[in-house]
């Protein structure tokens, strides 16, 4: 470690090193099951040649890579414990085009960076097929395929993919793009970064998006947030609303995010229910479209009251951020707390599995409530929507494969006390179980939304069901070495896959924790700390 570093300063790469401010300040995690990653160091390229030198010296030297953007990663598959943290986010370099309506960016940035071009150019009427969090990273996001607000008006993120430049296993510089031939090797990488990207064949530097056109005139969008706690809690009448809502055939222009929320640090709610809505056209065709599909009075005046007609840039500068704003603290490493998540994938078409799943997220929240009074925890569900756009293609157009799947359904667990870890674990896997065998195919869950105790045997069919064997053959042209090599990508044609015993079904209590801390020895963090404490932090 100690000559890698030596040439990445030769190189003029900024490389932070345990014991400095800095160095703690870029490896801080919000999720405190991540707390004691301790990277050998953490290297930040500037430049894509710089990115070539740390791969270069890392490979040679047998050195671990992990790739991170903004850190955003549900599962602390952007957190490193150890070798190297190619941390891309002082590369947030962006060009937009509007001659060609197309937009171009490092790999380094967030949404917001990007969203900030049509903002502060007053581009009225376009927007980016981004994230809904702008504090989000732009390449973890398209490289799982990425579920915009307007996903459904213009296809999965990865669908407006137009070009990527990477950095592949041996260090060159490639550039890929969407006209390439299919069958050509080129045309190949640039089908898998499109779902299946994330750190398994290279470290995308450079990424380019078409710009979006709103369907609407008068370039606006009617959006706003409206949280919904029943005071009878989940009755009957509740659920009948909610399965006909999730079962309903919404306009692609469309789009209802809903959470249902049973956080127990507000003793005083029954649960609830929160709304993020996203339309494009205007607000009387917005109230005609409630008026038709919610049947629920109460539901359908709040949906209508508590939106307005706004220009598309004001949406992306203001609004996208405060209909987000909890998932956006959550990820603030001034956030405290320890976390767990998994996902789903469902299909409209299907109301008994949608009745199944409503009547499982309603019996679980009540079991919740009454396992877990008075303690500082938080059971999430929350349901994307997706469909639309993002159906039309094929499975294997993209390596994104899930095409049916209207809502991508995640589970969040979020607790303050550590030993609490063990009873959200257990509640978590009765979760999985229950819900699991509803999700497609039985077995579908979204790689943005990756499940760190997803079964080892199986996460590959998970998250890219049928095309995992075509990515394992790209895997095998661009990194025969597997040097990208981590807990949940890709594998090499043949390789093992392991035993589900691995995954879930273990006792994981603590385990993250205590194998980071034994990592480094106990004395090294002193030092660290006492060192800091000298600098005044």
């Amino acid at each position: 470690m100690e000559n890698a570093i030596k040439v990445f300063k030769s190189q003029g790469i900024p490389v932070l090193e345990p014991g400095r401010p800095k160095y703690d300040r870029a490896i801080a995690t919000a999720n405190f099951l991540y707390r004691f990653s301790r990277p050998g160091c953490v290297a930040q390229p500037e430049s894509a040649a710089h990115v070539q030198t740390i791969i270069k010296e890392a490979k040679s030297r047998n050195l671990k890579i992990t790739i991170k953007c903004r850190g955003h990663s549900y599962a602390g598959h952007s957190t490193a414990s150890e070798g190297i943290s190619l941390d891309l986010r002082k590369m947030k370099e962006v060009k937009l085009d509007m001659k060609e309506n197309t937009v171009t960016f490092d790999a380094g940035c967030q949404w917001g960076h990007v969203y900030g071009t049509l903002i502060n150019g007053q581009h009225k009427g376009f927007v980016i097929n981004g994230g809904r969090c702008p504090t989000v990273g732009v390449s973890g996001f398209l490289l799982g395929g990425g579920l915009s607000p307007f996903t459904r008006s213009f296809g999965m993120g990865s669908d407006t993919l137009m070009e990527a430049d990477v950095v592949t296993a041996d260090g060159k510089l490639i550039t890929v793009k969407e006209t390439d031939n299919p069958k050509s090797d080129k045309g190949k990488l640039f089908w898998a970064l499109c779902g299946a990207g994330g750190g398994n064949f290279g470290v995308v530097v450079r990424l380019k998006l078409r710009v979006q056109k709103l369907r609407n005139q008068d370039g606006t969008v009617v959006a706003g947030r409206y949280q919904w706690f029943p005071k009878a809690g989940f009755t009957e009448d509740i659920i009948s609303t909610m399965i006909d809502f999730y079962t309903t055939d919404w306009p692609n222009e469309i789009t209802i995010d809903t959470t249902w929320i049973c956080d127990l640090r507000q003793s005083a709610q029954l649960g609830g229910i929160r709304f993020a809505i996203t339309f494009d056209g205007s607000k009387a065709d917005y109230d005609g479209i409630i008026d038709k599909y919610i049947k629920n009075e109460e539901l359908k005046v709040q949906l209508k009251r508590r939106v307005l007609a706004e220009s598309s840039t004001r949406f992306l500068y203001e609004t996208l951020v405060n209909q987000w704003l909890e998932e956006t603290e959550r990820a603030y490493p001034a956030n405290k707390t320890y976390e767990l998540y998994s996902s789903f994938m469902f299909t409209k078409d299907n109301k008994g599995v949608i009745q199944k799943a409503i009547a499982i997220v309603r019996d679980l929240m009540a079991s919740f409530r009454a396992d877990f009074k008075g303690e500082q925890v938080n059971f999430l569900v929350t349901w994307i929507h997706s469909g639309g756009k993002a159906i039309e293609k094929k499975p294997t157009d993209s390596a994104f494969f899930w095409r049916e799947a209207v809502f991508h359904t995640y589970i969040t667990v979020e607790w303050v006390d550590k030993w609490m870890e063990r009873d959200m674990r257990r509640f978590l896997t009765t979760v999985k179980d229950a819900l699991r065998p509803l999700s497609l195919n039985g077995e579908a869950a979204f790689i943005n939304f990756p499940d760190s105790d997803s079964p080892i045997k199986s996460y590959e069919r998970a998250y890219f069901g049928g095309n995992f064997e075509e990515l394992r053959r790209v895997k095998q042209i661009w990194d025969k070495d597997n040097f990208f090599k981590w807990a949940q990508g890709v594998r090499l044609p043949g390789e093992a896959e392991g035993n589900d015993g691995e995954g879930e079904g273990a006792d994981k209590t603590d385990q993250i924790a205590s194998e980071q801390w034994e990592y480094y020895k106990t004395t090294d963090i002193v030092k660290d700390l006492n060192e800091l404490a000298d600098l005044g932090y």
